[in-house]
């Protein structure tokens, strides 16, 4: 068994802590098992030499801390790692082109960290923090899989690659100017602009979008890029059910004969846009393992039961099943969170008026189309655009 120890960064706070980590570590009188790093300003464990004893784990006030083992064969499989006692991303999923793979998991597992390598944004370390590696290193660690293959063409730019990014609300901070001239400038097509409904919104400002609307511009640039390789991190997050078919169809036409990666939590649109799914299982913000291939409906029903036939491996302690209706709950006058009397918005471009009503805890409120104003209804009622009465 291999044992490994990670420290959350965000968690870990030396500085806050009387170092429990150090002081109650059974063997680091007569080893340098754990530290506090000067330079990362962090607690380091050593690998090679924690006993796996765990007492740190529960010492430690802020919960950064994981030891778990895993088995040997796996560690020939460690892709990247993120510094000492840092999170360790094994396997990688294999494209093949004029194929759709999905990525299947939960958050923290190493997801993005897959689609930046596979983008070529980052170059993977093989879990050699210590030592230095390069694309030849990278190119022979998959020497004998198509990866290989893969990973040779892309270091040699006979493949280009464009990544659509998880964080669209990132663009309003890079992008500046009306959705017209971003569209220009990215050299968007017309008949996307039209199809995914931008027309509408050239002469708004891009700060201005909603979600949903920063998601079909960001898929759309990315879809007029005439390259090999499209990856595609969360492209239906924001968007409602209409619109996600709509972006789940245009990916798949612009994309033929072309490598093609969707990281996606909605298991509707993985199931009708891959070919071929992973599913990403370990533990968040430690370690995140990439499952053999499976076919979209198979996968999707391991995911749902929490068992990887596969791997052997179980997953979650229980499936996830789906109630046909959610359970009714009563709600008086005094269960309201917010009321309103009628309200009218006028963005210039935009107006809208919403009915007087209430919030009641507990009741769940109906899916609207994209770019309807429920963005700004809720910035009315947080405070954040005054309406006109």
């Amino acid at each position: 068994m291999v044992r490994v120890a990670v420290v959350d960064r965000d968690s870990c706070q030396p500085k806050k802590c009387g170092h429990e980590c150090v002081k109650y570590c059974p063997v680091n009188k007569s080893g340098k098992v754990v530290w506090i790093d000067e330079q990362l300003k962090k607690a380091v464990i050593s690998e090679a030499l924690c006993i796996g004893c765990g007492i740190c784990v529960h010492k430690c006030p802020f919960e950064a801390i994981t030891i778990v083992n895993l088995p040997d064969e796996l560690e020939r499989d460690c892709v990247h790692r993120y510094g000492p006692s840092g999170f360790k991303l094994y396997r990688l999923p294999i494209l093949r082109r004029g194929k759709v793979v999905g990525i299947l998991g939960r958050n923290a597992l190493g997801k993005t960290t897959m689609a930046k390598i596979l983008a070529g944004e980052l170059v993977p370390n093989l879990c050699e923090t210590e030592g230095k590696t390069g694309a030849e290193d990278v190119i022979r660690q998959f020497r004998g899989t198509e990866l290989q293959t893969y990973f040779s063409e892309l270091y040699s730019n006979k493949l280009r690659a464009v990544h659509k990014i998880q964080y669209i609300e990132l663009i309003p901070i890079y992008l500046k100017g009306t959705v017209g001239e971003i569209v220009k400038k990215a050299g968007i097509r017309e008949e996307l602009v039209k199809r995914f409904g931008l027309d509408k919104l050239l002469n708004r400002e891009v700060d201005k979008l909603s979600g949903g609307e920063l998601q079909k511009l960001a898929v759309a640039a990315a879809l007029s890029k005439d390259v090999d390789v499209y990856i595609f991190d969360e492209p239906a997050t924001h968007l409602d059910v209409v619109e996600r078919v709509k972006v789940a169809d245009a990916i798949r036409e612009y994309t033929q004969n072309k490598y093609v990666l969707v990281v996606e939590h909605d298991l509707t649109v993985l199931d009708f846009l891959a070919d071929n799914i992973v599913i990403v299982y370990g533990k968040p913000g430690a370690y995140g393992i990439v499952s053999h291939p499976a076919g979209a409906r198979e996968a999707i029903n391991e995911y749902l039961s929490g068992y990887i036939s596969s791997e052997n491996m179980r997953i979650r302690d229980r499936p996830i099943k789906f109630e046909t209706r959610p359970p009714e709950r009563k709600s008086g006058k005094a269960a309201r969170l917010v009321e309103w009397e009628d309200i009218y918005v006028d963005l210039g471009g935009f107006q809208l008026e919403v009915s007087s009503s209430y919030i009641a805890r507990g009741k769940w409120w109906s899916h609207r189309p994209n770019g309807i104003g429920k963005t700004t209804f809720l910035k009315v009622l947080v405070g954040e655009v005054k309406p006109v009465k």
